[in-house]
């Protein structure tokens, strides 16, 4: 994994991001806890749709940096609602499973609350509130600041064992 200083690439046309995670942040390659072939997000490193790194906090709470391309374009100049419940999919799920538990989503309900502008690098904050049988449930959020573009509450649940 590249040390969470560090620029990704540009893709054609795209200038090189800054994925840099807060003090206190280390990087966690969260993706590899459900193999490869499951990266819709974050299987693009370089790519002009999203760029990820994922990062645990100080409470081990999944964070992750996300700049949102051109190629997630909805309204003109905005990143498609879609494409941000993509990643709060994504990063929700994770966070569950970098919390111990193999899962998958049965419900995610999004709250939009501003439109998110190209090409910025937002944060999206996550942190499973319960735990309950096979029913975990994560909360999260896409911010920038004090700016919150999207809500979300994640019903996952546990895959049984074979």
């Amino acid at each position: 994994m590249e040390a969470a200083t560090e620029k990704n690439e540009s893709g054609p046309g795209c200038p090189p991001v800054d994925l840099s995670g807060e003090a206190g942040w280390v990087p966690f390659d969260a993706p590899a806890l459900v193999g490869a072939s499951l990266r819709f997000v974050s299987g693009e490193p370089e790519g002009n749709r999203y760029r990820v790194r994922y990062y645990r906090d100080e409470q081990e709470r999944l964070r992750a940096r996300i700049w949102f391309g051109p190629e997630t374009e909805g309204p003109p100049g905005h990143s498609h609602g879609g494409a941000m419940a993509a990643v709060l999919d994504e990063v929700l799920g994770l966070a569950a499973w970098a919390a111990g538990h193999p899962i998958v989503v049965g419900n995610l309900n999004i709250s939009f609350r501003n439109l998110l502008p190209l090409e910025q690098v937002v944060t999206v904050e996550s942190e499973v509130v319960s735990a309950e049988g096979r029913k975990v449930m994560v909360h999260g959020r896409i911010c920038s600041g004090e700016t919150v573009f999207a809500e979300a509450q994640c019903l996952c649940i546990t895959i049984p064992e074979k």
